[in-house]
């Protein structure tokens, strides 16, 4: 994810903490500081790191949960608002998106209860003057982990309670209409969040916005997949491609651009291989710094990833994902390239899905 500072690994997951995270801390120190004094900042930073190490505690019940299903988990962020716990795919059983959803508030609850065992009684006072330095650290931890498993079991997108009501709704009623459901509701609590930040809480306005824009992406991102549920690349691949050779100048790519919607371009060698891979961006960059007889190969981004036809999409568009580039080159068994995965092709399918559930998207080939 960009902007993301890699900490380490546990137990095969990355760790990332998001840039903004970063300034969130100093943020907390320096107001601290100017207010109160070095100790309070002291204090409050302490506090901010043990509620965050909490909050990666919780995302990883959610990926310890995962992996017992058989669903890889390759990273984990931390961000101001809370850690994200990315998931290679979803869980085939409603069943086992409960158990995942409930995994990470039954860890804030079981740290909470320890941190009570103690001392850190979570009296209504603590909770009232979470952010009073003079409340000892222990008990406001133990009232913060109450908070995050209390307000993550609210049921609406992208808190675990969401998940929570899809999956149960999904038992009875199937995966889209509980998924249609679940996500009605995440935006009519958010409407009604909202409503009430309009009477002097700007910070619920946000949390607002954050859940209604969560509730129709995790909508969005839940009719794709059913609608691309087992198919291969080659259902997605885009077939008219325009491949540039490896021994190509720089004069020639531009126009292949030029005769070419394209904005991704393969380069490929003698055997139609996939070599590298040139985009307009990249192109047009180099031009303004070289001539038009700088080979291509000098420019284009190598290697190249790749993925083959016969793969599962989803399988496909992980390594998308995880590749950060704008576009694979698709491949066959012997490694000739047969067309491109791309961000835009994607979107597209995406888009017909939403206007059309249910329509076919597999090839007969």
């Amino acid at each position: 994810m960009g902007w993301s500072i890699t900490i380490g690994r546990v137990a095969g997951t990355a760790v990332r903490i998001h840039i903004t995270f970063l300034l969130f801390l100093a943020w907390v120190g320096v107001s601290a500081y100017v207010r109160d004094g070095g100790d309070a900042a002291a204090t409050n930073v302490a506090f901010i790191v043990a509620l965050f190490a909490c909050v990666l505690l919780h995302e990883f019940g959610h990926i310890l949960m995962a992996r017992r299903f058989g669903v890889p988990t390759p990273d984990v962020t931390l961000f101001p608002i809370g850690g994200v716990a990315s998931l290679a795919r979803m869980p085939e059983k409603p069943s086992q998106e409960l158990l995942i959803a409930i995994a990470g508030p039954a860890v804030n609850l079981v740290i909470a209860v320890a941190l009570i065992a103690l001392g850190g009684v979570a009296t209504p006072d603590a909770a009232a003057n979470i952010d009073d330095t003079s409340v000892g650290l222990v008990a406001r931890l133990a009232v913060a982990n109450l908070f995050l498993a209390v307000f993550n079991m609210i049921p609406a997108f992208p808190m675990d309670g969401g998940r929570v009501l899809r999956a149960i709704l999904a038992i009875r009623l199937g995966p889209q209409r509980a998924l249609r459901i679940a996500a009605r509701v995440g935006q009519g609590l958010a409407y009604a969040l909202g409503f009430l930040g309009l009477f002097g809480n700007p910070m619920l306005l946000f949390i607002a916005i954050f859940v209604y824009v969560a509730a129709a992406s995790e909508a969005t991102d839940g009719i794709f997949r059913d609608a691309t549920r087992g198919l291969r690349v080659r259902d997605a691949v885009e077939t008219r491609v325009a491949g540039i050779p490896i021994g190509a100048s720089l004069g020639d790519a531009v126009d292949v651009l030029l005769a070419s919607p394209q904005h991704e371009f393969p380069v490929i060698d003698g055997f139609r291989k996939p070599v590298g891979l040139l985009t307009r961006e990249a192109i047009i960059g180099a031009l303004a710094r070289g001539a038009r007889e700088t080979p291509v190969a000098e420019v284009a981004l190598a290697p190249v990833p790749t993925v083959r036809e016969a793969d599962d999409l989803e399988a496909g568009l992980e390594a998308l994902r995880a590749s950060g580039a704008p576009a694979l080159s698709v491949v066959d068994q012997d490694g000739v390239l047969v067309g491109m995965l791309t961000r835009e092709n994607i979107a597209e399918m995406t888009m017909i899905a939403q206007a059309q559930p249910g329509w076919r998207f597999r090839r007969d080939l």
